[in-house]
Order: C-alpha cells, then structure tokens, then sequence
C-alpha cells in the first residue's frame, strides 16, 4: 500500500513478496503522479550463512556448498574457488580440464542468459518471448545433464580438475543442440530488435552513460551495455580463455534494450567459443592431485560469471579448511544502478528495470539491519542472538 512521506509524496513500495519478484527484496520508490523522483532497495531477506559454513567443512566439502552460492551460476562459483585454491596449493589443473571447465561454464552462460530473456520479457507482459525463451534453454539443460549428470548444480570441478570427460556421442550431441540455440537465438535478436511493443518497453529506458556506469561500478552485461569494456576472459583469462578467448561484446546505448542485445551476441560468441573448444580439445589427464592440507596463504580468484565479475578471497593457515572465504558476487555491484536510473521514469517501467541487470538476491546478502525499538537501547551479540539473529563476519 503506498503512503506519502513527511514532504507529501507518495511511495510505493515494491516487496519482499510481490508478483514481480521471484525472491524477497524491498524496494520504495517515491513517486509524483507516475513519475519516479526517488528509489531506495533493502536487500538481506535471505541470508544463509555459506560463508560462516565454509569455515566447518574441509576443502573438498565446500566445492558442493558454494556451488549452492546460485543455482543458476553454480559452475562459475565452484570454478572461482577451485582456481583459488589450486593457486594457494600451487597447483595448475592439466589442459583438458581447463578447456572442460571453460565449456561448462559457456553453457552455463547461454543457461543464464536464456533465463533471464525469459523472466525480463515476462515483466514486460512479453509472455510469449517468456514461453518459447524457457522452452528452449531445456535444449541446453538437457545438454549440462548429458555431459554432468545434474541439469542445475552440475559438479564438474574437483579440486585439480574436473571429474567428467567428452567422449564422441557427447560432442556430437553438444554440436546439435549448438546448432539448434544459435538459430533460436538469432530469431530472438530479430525480436528484441523490430518489435514495436517491446522496443516501446525497453528503449531509452534506464539508460545509464558509460561514465555512469564506471563511477556506480556497474559489472557483466549491465557494464558492457554502456560502452564498459569489462569482462574478464578477456582482460585475465582464466582456464581455458587463453587457448579459446572469447569476442568482448559492447554496446554504446546504455539503456535497456542495449542489455538484451548484449546479452543475446554474447549467446551467438559463446556456440563460437564451445565449437573451437570441442574442434581442439587437448587430450591428457582431467585432473592433477591436490594435497588434503592447503598451505598458508591467501589469495583472490576473479573470473566472468555470467551477470559480471564475482570474487573470492580465500585464505588458509595451512590445514584442511579454510580459515576464511568472501564471495562478492556480481549482483551486489549492480544493484546501485538501479536506484540511480530509475528516478524519471514511470512506475510502469520499474519491473523491467530491476529484471534488467539479471538480479539474484540470494546471492548477495551479506548483513542484518536491525532496527532498534528503543535508541537508548545498546545492542550486542548477546542481545541479537536472543532474537535469532547471528553474527557471520
């Protein structure tokens, strides 16, 4: 129900549960007429402590919990961390499961792109873009299941390398279903780029300049759809991105429908990428042995998750857990360019808008606000835990 502030505008609030959102998050903007003149969020409705639990399990555990970071990004988390410790170890994984995890990770990236075209077109009122978006990442579903075993959480990395290998029918059925996305996808680029209704919807809306986006710290398609040239298989590749980089995919527009075009030419690079990966895969071993105790140290391991740059920070007192791990996930970075684009626009416009930069609210709370019902009050940890609420620093 919307009120009015002490100025006299209206403010209507978006969540935590509401039609448009998939997961809880809270969001006010304040409004004149139809026009938005202020926009806030309030994130932290999920927080699960992973971080805090990656502490009580050893470095083998923690792979199948991180991948639990997303469930659309598993592979890119597992593989973030992966890379982190095999650095710490001082270990290099052999070049087959490099070009592996690479693979993975592009059919990943179509996974999450084709998901987010469907539920962006959806809070559009596109619904029909939405169905046949849906029905065809089964095609590249059907293909992480084949290869993995698991169409979601797919656990391809080990520490060292990977656990699954390509054989020819896999290759083969990989090369079909390639063929098949690259022409929907192209299909859906026509869509996104003639239809009259869904221009309407997306053009000239939440257009962010490039040197706005450099000054938010705006990541992944979100940066790149304003002219940032942003991503890091091509700036430090990692994996396998030195053998097969990728072409880096800009826009200068800056506004919404700039992110759907972005997105789906990333589509068209990653066939590009997957076909030249299985035309010169390397042969030799899928993994190298990692030690159970990891070295002291700690390190920092970034790569190109599909919404834009996720990173770890690992660090390890040299036994078989980690001392600490921090995740800084894409969409924590994006989400200041929400509120900062959003004011002069319609209300109408919001939904579109918030699906535009990909957001995923599980993966990026990180802290409780509580809100005091007594100021002379001093709160500690003492207090807070009587209220179920605890500590993960």
């Amino acid at each position: 129900m919307e009120k009015q502030d002490s100025n006299g505008k209206f403010i209507v609030p978006i969540g935590p549960q509401h039609p448009a959102l998939k997961e809880p998050g809270h969001f006010e903007f304040a409004v004149e007429g139809e026009i938005v003149t202020g926009a806030a969020v309030r994130l932290g409705y999920v927080h699960r402590g992973i971080e805090k639990g990656a502490e009580a399990r050893n470095w083998t555990q923690n792979i199948y919990l991180l991948e639990r970071v997303c469930g659309i990004c598993s592979h890119i988390h597992a593989t973030a961390y992966t890379l982190g410790v095999e650095k710490l170890a001082n270990v290099v994984a052999p070049p087959r499961a490099q070009a592996i995890r690479t693979l993975v990770a592009e059919l990943e990236r179509i996974h999450s792109h084709l998901l987010w075209l469907g539920v962006a077109a959806h809070e559009g009122g596109f619904d029909t873009l939405f169905m046949f978006s849906w029905r065809d990442r089964e095609t590249v579903m059907d293909l992480l299941e084949m290869i993995t075993g698991n169409r979601v959480h797919y656990s391809t990395n080990i520490l060292g390398g990977v656990k699954i290998d390509l054989d020819d029918e896999k290759i083969t059925a990989i090369r079909k279903g390639l063929d098949f996305l690259e022409e929907r996808t192209h299909h859906y680029l026509k869509v996104i780029n003639t239809d009259e209704t869904f221009l309407g919807r997306t053009r000239d809306v939440g257009t962010m300049s490039r040197q706005q986006a450099e000054e938010l710290g705006a990541v992944g398609p979100t940066a790149r759809a304003s002219g940032v040239p942003r991503d890091l298989r091509v700036e430090a590749p990692y994996a396998g991105y030195h053998e097969f980089p990728v072409r880096l995919i800009t826009a200068t527009e800056g506004d919404l429908h700039a992110r759907f075009v972005v997105r789906m030419n990333e589509c068209l690079d990653c066939y590009r990428v997957i076909r030249e990966i299985l035309d010169r895969l390397p042969g030799g071993e899928l993994a190298t042995r990692v030690p159970r105790r990891i070295p002291e140290g700690e390190t920092i391991s970034r790569v190109e998750a599909p919404r834009g740059e996720l990173v770890y920070f690992i660090k390890s007192t040299g036994g078989d857990k980690p001392d600490r791990i921090k995740v800084r996930t894409p969409s924590l970075c994006n989400w200041g360019t929400v509120t900062s684009v959003a004011v002069g626009h319609k209300l109408a416009d919001m939904p579109m808008l918030l699906a535009g930069i990909d957001p995923c609210f599980s993966c990026n709370d990180r802290m409780v606000r509580v809100n005091r019902p007594d100021q002379s009050q001093t709160w500690s940890w003492e207090n807070l835990r009587q209220y179920g609420i605890e500590y993960y620093r």
